[in-house]
């Protein structure tokens, strides 16, 4: 693959970000052979973008192994064998020269994204389960957990980042589309829209889940009114939107859509029994005939002519449970209908979803129901202890929990107000430190908890905190491991520390407790 800096330069100038052009030594018909942001990735004639926490030492290395152009916000004299282009934003000019260089894959991919403070990873897990077993593996995925670029298991990969940086988006769907992908389902994070990771981006269906207060803090969204602004481009550069009408803020929602998007075009879903002020009519409702830890049924009915069409009415059982994963799975039927699946196709498929790291439970003869959760904000995990109470009405129940530092600093409150309704004992750890010290911010989270009602523990090490939760739990009781799920790492100091999984971690410290 290569670009000319020609052509660059029209993209540029067709975004207004093209400031000016230094050291074009060899005009416009230079061409690039690669691109990249990291200096230990360059190699001869690429182009190399200054972002980041950026250091002009970087551009150098870039430079020396044989980088040929950069892209910066300002101009570097120290690299004066480098052509530069000048731009006035360096993370829009690389989602735009990432999709021309690995030419636009994104035209070739039938495109579903979810967007929501929770149920993003459920919703395209149960989506990407439904098309891929009817389009006998054409799906990829880029979720928070997995990364599935083709059908063979050397291409599915963790993820890093909910959604990639701009260049490895289009780096790996261009992969997608060359493992014979058809059509791709992700998740699409507010941090994506505040850094531009899909900047220029258009998508076939967007889904909005819903909107409560996350990532606001410093090094993340400065207000709420900013986070929710992230999260309504999705519907803003989706063709069709689909929207759960019991959402906050649902006028507003509502209205993003509408900007770019005909009404015949968007559609709401809610649950049957909801109320809600609609700024447009209901095309679904969902009914939750039973919803317990064996078996959770609904039915899925269309209220329009339009719901009708897509032919997804009917019952269907899921495999997670609680009223949450029914609404998640009612987006994913309707995201999947527009996809051209029908209910004769589905109504058996969401039975056998398996999310890694959602409602994860393992049974113990002598230390009651250890669950494992990806429950990582008060949203999901008010939802989460609140269904888990409601089955398990006698028992104890027993949190493992911390939260991230340098991020997600309103998380630290919602834990302690989600702890306070509904733990008996908060066991507080550390979940990817970060920069931060750890005891500092389970110091955070407890001062938000009521002491009165919930029994806490400060154990800093994950590892004795698990242990300790599953020792001291009854047969009654129930354990939740919540805000790690399947992750294998916690991030200390800037480093990937190698981390088991709770998942394994409870399995080990129930097979010494035997």
């Amino acid at each position: 693959m290569a670009l000319e800096i020609a052509e660059i330069i029209i993209i540029l100038k067709e975004h207004h970000l093209l400031k000016h052009i230094v050291n074009n030594v060899e005009g416009d018909h230079q061409k690039i052979t690669g691109v990249t942001y990291d200096s230990r990735h360059v190699a001869a004639n690429d182009l190399f973008f200054c972002k980041g926490n950026f250091k002009p030492e970087y551009l150098e290395t870039a430079q020396a192994k044989g980088a040929t152009v950069y892209v910066a916000e300002h101009q570097f004299d120290r690299v004066s064998a480098m052509c530069g282009i000048i731009v006035t934003n360096v993370s829009k000019a690389m989602a735009l020269i990432g999709a021309a260089y690995y030419d636009y894959p994104q035209n070739d991919l039938f495109i579903i994204a979810f967007t929501g403070t929770k149920g993003k990873t459920t919703s395209a897990y149960f989506t990407r389960h439904i098309l891929n077993t009817i389009s006998k593996d054409q799906v990829a995925l880029f979720s928070t957990i997995d990364r599935i670029i083709g059908p063979k298991a050397e291409q599915e990969f963790k993820s890093d980042l909910t959604t990639p940086e701009s260049l490895n988006l289009f780096h790996d769907m261009r992969e997608a589309v060359n493992n014979g992908m058809h059509s791709l389902v992700m998740e699409v994070s507010s941090q994506s829209y505040l850094r531009n990771r899909v900047y220029g981006l258009h998508f076939d269906v967007g889904v909005f889940l819903n909107i409560t207060p996350d990532h606001i803090g410093r090094n993340e969204h400065p207000t709420f009114e900013n986070y929710l602004h992230c999260k309504l481009q999705l519907l803003v550069n989706s063709r069709t939107c689909i929207i759960n009408a019991q959402t906050d803020h649902l006028e507003e929602v509502y209205q993003a859509a509408r900007a770019t998007t005909k009404p015949e075009n968007i559609y709401l879903f809610k649950q049957a029994n909801a109320k809600i002020e609609n700024p447009a009519p209901v095309d679904f409702v969902f009914y939750n005939d039973r919803d317990d830890l064996q078996l959770t049924e609904i039915e899925v009915k269309a209220l329009s002519p339009k719901g009708a069409a897509l032919h997804i009415d009917g019952r269907y059982d899921l495999s997670m449970p609680g009223s949450y994963n029914q609404s998640n799975a009612t987006s994913a039927l309707i995201a999947s209908g527009l996809a051209g699946a029908s209910y004769p196709q589905t109504k058996s498929l969401l039975a056998k979803v398996k999310v890694p790291g959602r409602m994860e439970s393992i049974v113990s003869k002598k230390h009651g129901v250890i669950y494992v959760d990806y429950a990582h904000n008060y949203a999901s995990m008010n939802a989460l202890l609140s269904f888990l109470r409601s089955q398990y009405p006698s028992g104890r129940m027993i949190v493992v929990v911390g939260s991230p530092g340098d991020k997600g600093i309103s998380r630290r409150k919602g834990f302690g107000e989600a702890l306070s309704a509904h733990a008996d004992i908060a066991i507080l750890t550390a979940d990817d430190p970060g920069f931060e010290d750890p005891n500092d911010i389970i110091a955070e989270i407890d001062q938000y908890i009521d002491h009165q009602k919930v029994q806490v523990e400060k154990i800093v090490d994950r590892y004795a905190a698990i242990k300790e939760a599953i020792t001291i739990s009854h047969p009654e009781d129930v354990v939740v491991l919540a805000a790690k799920g399947e992750d294998p790492y916690q991030k200390v100091k800037g480093v990937d520390t190698p981390w088991p999984t709770d998942t394994k971690v409870a399995k080990e410290v129930l097979k010494g407790l035997a």
